[in-house]
């Protein structure tokens, strides 16, 4: 049995893991699904303080209040940002990170720096003066790759059920102390794990920090806890058994 702490993605709680909690519950693993500050059922606390640093306490608090270790903490898509300086404030409760279709970013970048410049202004226009970025329209047709595999359901369930990120997670640098590395995993969806590999081998800055790393393909959208519930369970399931 293995303890895993799951942490979802811009605009989600910890509700989009429910399939998958369920999976890897029913396999006999303790899981705990967090809700970042400022998103879901926190929404009421989303004011213009709120940070990567706070979702980063978050994570700490979890694992530190419930008295965990052994963890395997996963971070899927800008929750690897918080989840990368949990980890590296908590190397000695961690068994493992896996990224799930995300990666350690490099000290001093943030998630709004990925974005191409044009992408960014358009982002800035949208936002204004405000501290909240409102979520897609999860629309397949405006991202046919990240939504792969969602059906109907799933995409009324998104457009239902999500809530605007606080900004600062996404413009806040990720820092990290250079400390003990803790074992690391990708689930890679949308990009081709061969191409991962690659770019691994290769040093591209967004994937340096996953040099070593246990690699697992996944092929389906941005979102598998939605798409592919039970294979991204089989897939945790397989990595906490290595």
């Amino acid at each position: 049995m293995a303890t895993f702490v799951l942490v979802p993605g811009f605009w989600l709680g910890a509700w989009a893991w429910r399939e998958a909690t369920g999976e890897l519950r029913r396999r006999g693993h303790e899981v705990y699904p967090l809700t970042l500050t400022g998103v879901a059922e926190r929404a009421h606390l989303a004011g213009p303080e709120v940070s990567l640093e706070t979702h980063t306490r978050d994570i700490t608090a979890l694992v530190e209040t419930e008295e965990l270790h052994d963890v395997i903490l996963v971070g899927h898509s800008g929750g690897g940002m918080p989840v990368t300086q949990a980890a590296d404030r908590l190397p000695d409760r961690l068994a493992r990170v896996v990224y799930v279709d995300s990666g350690p970013l490099p000290d001093g970048v943030a998630q709004f720096d990925t974005n191409p410049p044009e992408e960014q202004k358009r982002l800035r226009r949208l936002i204004g003066d405000g501290h909240l970025l409102p979520p897609p329209a999860w629309n397949p047709a405006d991202a046919p790759e990240n939504l792969a595999g969602l059906d109907e359901s799933a995409l009324a369930l998104l457009r239902r059920r999500s809530t605007p990120q606080p900004l600062r997670a996404a413009t806040d640098a990720v820092r990290r102390t250079g400390g003990r590395q803790v074992p690391t995993a990708l689930v890679a969806c949308t990009l081709p794990v061969e191409m991962a590999r690659t770019m691994i081998a290769e040093g591209h800055p967004f994937f340096a920090g996953l040099a070593g790393a246990e690699l697992h393909g996944l092929p389906t959208g941005h979102w598998p806890m939605l798409s592919e519930p039970k294979a991204l369970a089989d897939v945790l399931d397989t990595i906490a058994a290595g």
